[in-house]
């Protein structure tokens, strides 16, 4: 059986580390590089919820594209049970189930997070945009009105809710950018888009969007993203026959939506 160690050399074939952005914190970051893997769990991330789903379930090892630590919006300085995150890293150390995450890496590798999204939304030969190598952009196969598309964006990425601003245009050209891309919107309108999909934008994004000239899509962070974990999955098979890969079916987009029924007002 493969061990951690071996499984994440692999997976930075797949990303390599090289692509990952200097604040972040990708790799095998929690767990004995040496242990063997007989199953292996992938996830956006590792939750609590996930957690517990590996362990029943007989896993050594957790793939995640977020970080489960020392990330710049959760640094670790203790390891404490009576703490959100210590607890969850002391459970997983206790039930010897490692950890490894492809993050900012795993974004800008080729056939990682944006070329997977480019492709389920149906944008041909999808290119790189931004000088971080950060999301792609291409052309549809034919122009869309805005609200076909969106509907197009939310069943295809299973999206619970979509936010969106239309700038008079049709949808042709289209940049993507998985997770949280809202600032390179000025990248995409320079590399003449005409929409932008992508996550967490703000406010004051989609009033401007108008005057900028591009469509804005918000379709969440955890669907723009999650179809990397079926690439994640299918390298590791092809890679490693005998390590029994699965994915989580704990996770799932954290965000609930109430729509108001608006008919007759």
């Amino acid at each position: 059986m493969p061990t951690v160690r071996e499984i994440e050399a692999a997976l930075f074939e797949l990303a390599p580390r090289e692509g990952a952005m200097d604040w972040d914190n990708v790799g095998h970051l929690l767990g004995d590089p040496g242990q063997e893997a007989i199953r292996c769990m992938v996830a956006l991330d590792i939750t609590h919820a996930v957690a517990e789903e590996a362990i029943a379930a007989g896993c050594q090892l957790i793939v995640s594209h977020h970080p489960i630590m020392n990330c710049k919006w959760s640094q670790v300085q203790t390891v404490r049970d009576d703490t959100f995150q210590g607890s969850l890293l002391t459970r997983l150390l206790r039930a010897n189930v490692s950890a490894i995450c492809m993050h900012t890496n795993l974004d800008v590798a080729e056939g990682g997070v944006n070329d997977i999204l480019a492709r389920t939304l149906g944008i041909r030969n999808p290119e790189r945009f931004t000088g971080e190598g950060v999301g792609r952009c291409g052309w549809l196969a034919e122009p869309m009105d805005l609200p076909e598309f969106v509907r197009l964006v939310s069943r295809s990425l299973g999206c619970r809710g979509v936010r969106y601003a239309g700038a008079g245009k049709p949808v042709h050209r289209v940049a993507v950018g998985g997770g949280a891309c809202g600032e390179f919107e000025d990248s995409a309108v320079r590399a003449g888009c005409d929409t932008f999909v992508t996550s967490d934008l703000s406010y004051h994004q989609f009033v401007d969007a108008k005057a900028k000239g591009i469509n804005l899509i918000d379709a969440g962070h955890f669907p723009t993203e999650d179809p990397v974990c079926e690439r994640v999955i299918a390298f590791l098979a092809e890679r490693f026959p005998a390590l029994q890969v699965q994915k989580s079916a704990s996770h799932k987009e954290a965000i609930q939506y109430y729509m108001e029924d608006m008919e007759g007002e």
